[in-house]
């Protein structure tokens, strides 16, 4: 087995943007562009944006807006070499954390309907699937699965969390 850095999992801060493109690029055929991550950053006071540090070099990102009482997951990318490796499914545990600590109710998202992978990841972590969006990636007119969670504040929500974070911290 390669020895690898442990991974971090840390605020995205300006100096991180180069990075994150990075990423970004890697990930999505239509990135966002460094300026959206930016304004993001500096302007949008309902933005809370993280990355997965590994020795020093990022390897993932994810972001989510508080849009009145839920938390939308705005964007969330793992470099194609780092996935399989629980790096994406701890970004999502503090996601859920910073959802909790800002006052949201739910968790929500889109999802490529091709992405069987993320779509399992978020079964898994009790995202539901509630509905599509018809032709919503505009690189190829994907549809999106929109997929939310039960409340974050329910019993059986923080022990599925509690549960999973165990697991994750077992494999460390």
């Amino acid at each position: 087995m390669v020895s690898t850095a442990p991974v971090q999992i840390e605020g995205m801060t300006l100096d991180d943007v180069d990075d994150v493109q990075e990423v970004e690029r890697a990930s999505f055929p239509v990135p966002w562009p460094a300026n959206a991550f930016r304004s993001e950053l500096t302007q949008n006071k309902n933005a809370r944006y993280v990355v997965a540090r590994e020795g020093g070099r990022i390897v993932g990102y994810a972001g989510l807006w508080l849009m009145v009482d839920e938390a939308h997951i705005t964007t969330f990318a793992v470099l194609p070499e780092h996935r399989r490796r629980r790096i994406g499914e701890r970004m999502l545990q503090r996601l859920f954390e910073i959802a909790d600590e800002i006052g949201a109710e739910w968790l929500t998202l889109e999802v490529r309907v091709s992405n069987i992978g993320a779509q399992r990841l978020y079964e898994k972590y009790g995202f539901r699937r509630a509905g599509v969006r018809r032709r919503y990636y505009s690189d190829n007119d994907e549809d999106a699965l929109i997929m939310w969670t039960d409340r974050l504040k329910d019993r059986g929500v923080r022990e599925l969390l509690a549960k999973l974070k165990r697991a994750i911290e077992a494999d460390r």
